[in-house]
């Protein structure tokens, strides 16, 4: 139990942290925010609890597949604000279609044989 709390901590910690940062100074918080801590924390904690690095080689293999439809919501966030769109109906949006995005390509990757 005690590890599994260490683990929210550090990861709350740094989303938080990379939060404040970004409040201050926004291109450090970009920066940091466009390092794959989450994806570096994932396959640490994978490695941490099977003490095997193929779920982690499997995991981060996948995560290649899934960068460019994660670009929907950088692109069309900021196409919507400044469009005039409010800060939330835009959010909303553009995570909807990046949802999209990503089973656009799972799906499309799938009839290539290529099974995420």
């Amino acid at each position: 139990m005690a590890y599994y709390i260490v683990k929210l901590l550090i990861t709350t910690v740094l989303i938080v942290l990379i939060s404040e940062i970004g409040k201050r100074y926004s291109l450090a918080g970009a920066l940091l925010a466009a390092v794959p801590l989450v994806s570096i924390l994932a396959m640490t904690w994978m490695y941490v609890d099977t003490n095997s690095s193929e779920s982690a080689v499997e995991f981060s293999e996948r995560i290649v597949w899934l960068i460019a439809p994660s670009m929907t919501l950088f692109l069309v966030f900021p196409f919507l604000i400044k469009k005039g769109v409010g800060f939330y109906p835009s959010l909303f949006v553009a995570t909807v279609m990046t949802i999209g995005a990503y089973y656009s390509v799972i799906y499309v990757l799938g009839k290539f044989g290529i099974k995420l």
